[in-house]
């Protein structure tokens, strides 16, 4: 506990201080305005849904990426991994300290898209089920995490880590059905999609917002915490193994 604090803190030091950590919050009112403005030009103000929980989505899952990776990446440069990787305190545990603290402040990017549809667009958006909805942020919201966790493992083992993170974004997106429904794409990429929790979990907060009760909608849940869960055992064993590897080859701080 004492180390996942200590990530906390940091992490929300590094914000006081460098604002760049922040710039995914920025694209989320420039995702929504172009999605609201193609279904309000295709006529499909019933898909206004979609194009609000698309950016919130991608600011989320895509701090959360970026956290990980420049926990590493930074720490390379500064030389402050050797020194992490000396305490008895676990380098996984404080890596999801501080990709904990970013992943909430990344919920931000819900209320902008919010605010940007209705301010620009005059569209306010009904949520016939608030409870079911806050159940499905909040559980996707810790898969994130897990997530995030696994590649932050991936990162410590690349020689680059940026390489990783610039890339490996869009296509959990994609998988994801941050921009559009796991259903609408092609059937070959379906198996892959239903691995990704992500799919799982933009479908029911799709299905939360239709006025129609939500179906299945605690095995989807599960569904959703269990990938999340799996993420997590995941991430720290890939984690601690990677480290050391690390240690034993000693090329922990190359970039």
């Amino acid at each position: 506990m004492t180390a996942f604090l200590g990530g906390v803190r940091l992490q929300a030091a590094m914000f006081r201080r460098a604002w760049d950590n922040l710039l995914a919050l920025i694209t989320v009112p420039l995702f929504t305005i172009a999605f609201l403005a193609i279904t309000r030009h295709a006529g499909r103000t019933d898909l206004a849904a979609y194009a609000v929980i698309g950016p919130a989505v991608v600011a989320v899952l895509g701090m959360a990426i970026l956290t990980s990776g420049e926990v590493v990446a930074s720490d390379r440069y500064t030389g402050v991994i050797e020194l992490n990787l000396a305490t008895p305190s676990p380098l996984a545990v404080v890596v999801l300290g501080r990709i904990f603290v970013v992943t909430f402040v990344s919920l931000i990017g819900v209320l902008e898209a919010l605010l940007v549809a209705r301010l620009l667009f005059g569209v306010v958006l009904r949520v016939p089920h608030p409870a079911q909805l806050t159940g499905v942020v909040v559980l996707a919201v810790l898969a994130m995490a897990g997530t995030a966790l696994v590649m932050a493992a991936v990162f410590v083992a690349a020689r680059s880590a940026r390489t990783f993170q610039n890339t490996i974004s869009y296509p959990l997106y994609l998988l994801g059905g941050a921009f559009v429904p796991v259903a609408l794409l092609p059937g070959w990429m379906h198996p892959a999609a239903r691995v990704v929790f992500l799919s799982w979990a933009t479908d029911l907060m799709r299905d939360c917002m239709a006025a129609a009760p939500v179906p299945d909608y605690w095995p989807r849940m599960g569904i959703v915490a269990g990938l999340g869960a799996a993420s997590f055992v995941a991430g720290f064993i890939v984690l601690a193994r990677v480290i050391d590897r690390a240690r034993a080859t000693g090329r922990v701080g190359h970039e």
